[in-house]
């Protein structure tokens, strides 16, 4: 698949910023069984103590802690839906993000600044200060435009590779189930 183009990516900007600001739809759940492995889910477990139930966070460690252990404020990583769709091309790449959470939801600072909770499903998650960039499997994923884009001024404004979060109550959250700011 040939990568989108840094025109192609900025061409998508005014259909991410249309994004919801509140009652937004959860349009993925990505569970990480593996290193580099994928399950797309209908139905999602979140647990306080493990994020996204059968995802390997609990088993990833993390250079932000001073022992390497997994950090508790990256429990979920979640991008905004419209933008893995441009950088993606298809449905079937969105998986490949490593993101476990794919909302149509704005998720800027302005609208959804650290210690925002928000309610999915039976569960409540709390937006954390931690960045979520990216890396180099993202560059190779979706290009060196893409890695540039989500990286550059406007699109860390929009937090185009998405925020973090973690899980304050425990609850199951499905595709389609929708989301509001508390």
């Amino acid at each position: 698949m040939q990568h989108l183009t840094t025109a192609e990516l900025t061409a998508g900007l005014d259909h991410i910023r249309a994004s919801p600001v509140d009652g937004g739809t959860v349009e993925a759940i990505v569970r990480r069984p593996a290193v580099d492995g994928r399950e797309e889910l209908e139905v999602g477990e979140l647990d306080v103590g493990e994020g996204l139930v059968g995802d390997t966070w609990s088993q990833r460690g993390s250079k932000r802690t001073d022992d390497g252990s997994p950090h508790p404020d990256m429990q979920l990583n979640i991008i905004n839906a419209r933008a893995i769709a441009l950088m993606a091309q298809t449905r079937d790449r969105w998986q490949l993000s490593g993101d476990q959470l794919h909302l149509d939801l704005d998720l800027t600072e302005d609208n959804l600044p650290p210690r925002t909770r928000l309610a999915i499903g039976t569960a409540i998650i709390e937006v954390t200060d931690q960045p979520h960039t990216g890396c180099a499997k993202f560059s190779q994923r979706y290009g060196i435009d893409a890695a540039r884009f989500v990286n550059s001024p406007e699109g860390k404004q929009l937090k185009l590779r998405g925020i973090n979060a973690k899980v304050v109550q425990a609850g199951s959250v499905s595709r389609g189930d929708t989301i509001d700011k508390l």
